[in-house]
């Protein structure tokens, strides 16, 4: 479990997580005009999960099975050197992206510099139509020019606070929580299982 003298607030609780997931649901086949010709690619650890319960929800919606998929982006991240041993996922996208249009998900959108690691290990795979990003939580602050397309939550927060997801899957909870920074720390992701 958290730290709860570190916790800030709870901005979005499991039913607000799932009512955000499903009107991004609803966006996606909206925009591009039903499930045919898309595919959902989750960024490891908890965009995959957030890509397998739009895949859900969208099967609900329209009865289509759209594809599914992992990317794991450890060795394409800017910060790699930093890391003396990242932790090495796998990527699994059992179908060609070629003329696809691809939905990345990840959970939060920060400095946009993981997105940016995600299209190139994207564009090593294949050449999609379009990619098309959802994120659960967009927290601001960003240093490159991406914007997400599909978002659950706008969370405004400043720069000493963390803004982590935590999902069921993964945690054993879902909620999203504003965390204060301990000093000389930097934002990043829960780890598996909470803290």
């Amino acid at each position: 479990m958290a730290d709860t003298a570190r916790i800030k607030s709870v901005v979005m609780n499991a039913d607000e997580i799932e009512r955000a997931l499903t009107r991004m649901a609803h966006q996606i086949l909206e925009k591009n005009k039903g499930a045919q010709g898309i595919a959902l690619v989750g960024i490891v650890t908890r965009g995959d999960t957030l890509a397998c319960r739009l895949a859900k929800k969208i099967k609900e919606i329209e009865g289509v099975d759209v594809p599914l998929g992992q990317l794991d982006i450890s060795f394409y991240r800017d910060d790699f050197a930093i890391h003396l041993s990242p932790e090495v996922l796998s990527t699994k996208i059992p179908f060609s992206i070629d003329d696809v249009n691809i939905v990345l998900v990840d959970d939060v959108l920060f400095t946009g510099r993981t997105i940016r690691a995600a299209l190139d290990a994207l564009m090593d795979i294949g050449r999609p139509r379009t990619v098309q990003l959802a994120v659960l939580v967009d927290r601001g602050h960003r240093e490159l020019p991406i914007r997400a397309d599909y978002v659950g939550k706008n969370v405004p927060s400043a720069s000493n606070e963390n803004v982590r997801v935590f999902l069921q899957e993964v945690d054993g909870r879902s909620e999203v929580e504003i965390i204060a920074l301990e000093q000389g720390k930097r934002a990043g992701s829960a780890p598996l299982g909470g803290e």
